[in-house]
């Protein structure tokens, strides 16, 4: 195989200077990934105030935040399969509509049941989006631009948690009802699955606004990645699961939404229970803590890009930022456990959000592992394992402050799945190679 030249706009458009419309495409997906991330973390905020209006337990309130995720892991292959065959416009645009009015009729329920169900229709809807963002940034970005494409379409995930703390606890303070929250962050969610429509286009050639350089400049770079595809591939999606770094994959991003959902899912009801923070002190750490994810994200794609762009191999920049995240953010979520100062606790629960995110960069391993006509199928394979994660810890954390009355063994759990994504993302993963399937 003949080394990668380096690839540069100049060089492939010649002196006309291409558009930047790729880096629009990801910046309203990291908008609707926030907004994602704005109404799934809404029941979070919103549960101290459900449970005493539907009189439900630890136990019931694990189970309602663990909902959303059953069906959300189902549909993972399945929208990763209607990407690759569809194309990745339609499907982020119907699934950001059906959310919507998931989101949105919630405000309806009148008890802990009916509102279960509105969690497993809004998991059912919401589960394509990452998959055809995976998708997308295998079509749009180039190999030294899918770091920070992936951690924009990824880094939506800590800033809608921190934006939802703020807005859906502002709303419900302002409204006095989280009822009228979840109508009016539903009915923001439609208008955005309409202008997702209205943008986004499968290929850099139907879109009206990139120019001819911009478009050679993606082509480019597509030439390359075909010039590196592996010879004599089978064709049969099962094969990849021959492969260790599919599984690696896998496991790794179940550890680390094993710690990600788990504090998104049960650190407001920690806050509130443990430190005594009323709803809009809940809401102001919350956001510091996952807007401190966010800034991570991007610092991690940028750092990643950067070092390949400059000649760093993909097994070293890979396996070394991840393993320096899940060591940190490890060692953070240990020492949650270990103090009781409230400041304190919202700073290492910060920085354990920091490091953490940086692992949003796993949305590059899909393209990395796969051809572009299997991105969709592996994006998928890989967010089932991580809703996986997202089914089992919202009940565990439950049924373990239930039965506990504390949350010391939910914080070890959480540093044990550290743990687990370290392995998982150092030892197991070959990013150098993709895989003949």
């Amino acid at each position: 195989m003949q080394p990668a030249i380096p690839l540069t706009a100049a060089a492939a458009s010649g002196t006309t200077a291409p558009t930047k419309v790729r880096w629009k495409i990801f910046l309203m997906m990291l908008l609707l990934i926030a907004i994602n991330y704005i109404d799934r973390a809404s029941l979070s905020v919103a549960m101290p105030l459900i449970a005493e209006e539907f009189d439900i337990g630890p136990a019931t309130q694990g189970l309602l935040l663990s909902a959303f995720f059953w069906t959300y892991a189902f549909m993972q292959i399945p929208g990763g399969m209607l990407a690759d065959k569809y194309g990745p416009r339609a499907v982020i645009a119907g699934a950001t509509l059906g959310w919507g009015f998931f989101q949105a009729i919630a405000a309806a329920c009148t008890g802990w049941v009916s509102l279960l169900v509105t969690r497993l229709g809004l998991g059912a809807a919401e589960a394509p989006i990452y998959p055809a963002g995976g998708k997308l940034n295998g079509i749009w970005m180039t190999r030294n631009e899918r770091g920070r494409g992936a951690t924009l379409l990824d880094g939506g995930a800590p800033l809608g948690a921190a934006l939802g703390a703020i807005l859906i606890s502002g709303l419900i303070a302002l409204l006095g009802s989280w009822r009228l929250a979840f109508v009016i962050a539903g009915l923001g969610t439609v208008a955005a699955g309409l202008w997702a429509w209205a943008y986004i286009r499968n290929h850099p050639r139907e879109h009206p606004d990139v120019n001819d350089a911009e478009a050679r400049f993606i082509e480019a770079a597509h030439a390359q990645d075909a010039a590196d595809a592996p010879v004599g591939a089978s064709g049969r999606v099962l094969d990849f699961f021959r492969f260790r770094s599919v599984w690696g994959m896998f496991f790794g991003w179940m550890c680390f939404n094993a710690l990600f959902y788990g504090l998104l899912t049960w650190m407001p009801n920690y806050l509130s229970k443990v430190h005594g923070f009323d709803i809009k002190q809940m809401g102001g750490a919350v956001f510091i803590m996952f807007f401190s994810g966010f800034v991570g994200e991007l610092v991690g794609g940028w750092i990643a890009d950067t070092w390949r762009a400059r000649g760093g191999a993909q097994n070293t920049v890979f396996r070394t930022l991840f393993g320096i995240a899940s060591i940190i953010a490890t060692a953070a979520i240990y020492g949650v456990s270990q103090i009781t100062d409230p400041v304190l606790v919202v700073v290492l629960l910060s920085v354990t959000l920091f490091f953490l995110r940086w692992c949003g960069l796993f949305w590059v391993i899909p393209s990395l592992l796969g051809t572009r006509d299997r991105v969709g199928f592996l994006g998928g394979t890989m967010n089932l394992g991580g809703n996986v994660a997202g089914i089992g810890v919202p009940i565990v954390v439950g049924l373990i402050v239930q039965a506990t009355g504390s949350y010391f063994l939910a914080l070890m759990l959480f540093a044990a799945a550290g743990a687990g994504l370290f392995v998982c993302s150092t030892l197991l993963i070959d990013y150098g190679r993709k895989l003949p399937v």
